[in-house]
């Protein structure tokens, strides 16, 4: 290992224990990067509150090594230079309210694939719903997605067994009817909808469920396992 290769694995290693002990006074998220005597910069962010000072740590003998209170702890371990630099934390996403009003209030939606699939599933699936049914279905198909049992993407998820017979996961990816979007008002609140879930809106409307139907129906399936939820026109359930 190099001399500077050194210098900067020990000021890290410094900054981890002092990070981790809860030593530094910083923004609950800030920048973190060591500018190195080798002229590379790395950075990290930190996502919690630090409580205490280096001081607090090494006590009388912080003076010793040289960490005095506000002193830049790594000048006497190595020749790089800490520097530490508030980051603007993330505007917080609006509390869910289940009513139309509220998705009006919103502005445009827009994603990438997923955003894509999500939004097409609960428009084809759940769009003559009510509000909160709709988020009920989104909470499956996100349910399916973090469980090993199904793919680990939505577009997986709502495709699944889409070409084989009696394999679809959802029905309208093969029931023969082309999937056209003829009614702009319901795809923008789907689409609403959809990037809300897929930036982290709480899911405790169908207590991890992962399976619905509409009560239309009554699948076999549906006796084998519990029923978590009724919202509108669904039935919710789960296997666990």
């Amino acid at each position: 290992m190099t001399l500077k290769r050194l210098e900067t694995y020990v000021a890290r290693l410094i900054l981890t224990l002092a990070l981790m002990a809860g030593a530094w006074t910083l923004p609950a998220t800030a920048e973190i990067g060591f500018a190195t005597s080798s002229g590379a910069s790395e950075t990290r962010y930190i996502r919690q509150s630090l409580q205490d000072r280096l001081h607090g740590i090494f006590g009388s003998n912080a003076n010793a090594i040289g960490m005095k209170r506000g002193a830049d702890p790594l000048s006497r371990i190595s020749s790089g230079k800490a520097f530490v630099r508030p980051v603007p934390r993330p505007a917080r996403a609006p509390r869910i309210q289940y009513s139309r009003d509220f998705l009006a209030g919103l502005p445009k939606a827009s994603g990438g694939a997923e955003w894509q699939c999500l939004a097409e599933a609960l428009y084809f699936e759940a769009r003559g719903e009510k509000v909160k049914g709709v988020f009920a279905v989104a909470e499956v198909i996100l349910n399916r997605v973090d469980s090993r049992k199904y793919p680990n993407s939505v577009c997986g998820v709502v495709n699944q067994g889409t070409g084989r017979k009696y394999a679809c996961q959802f029905s309208y990816t093969c029931d023969g009817i082309p999937d056209r979007v003829s009614e702009p008002k319901a795809w923008a609140r789907m689409g609403k909808i959809a990037r809300l879930m897929l930036d982290g809106a709480p899911r405790h409307l169908t207590n991890g469920a992962m399976f619905y139907h509409t009560k239309a129906v009554s699948p076999s399936w549906s006796r084998k396992f519990q029923r978590t939820a009724t919202i509108g026109a669904h039935y919710f359930y789960s296997n666990s």
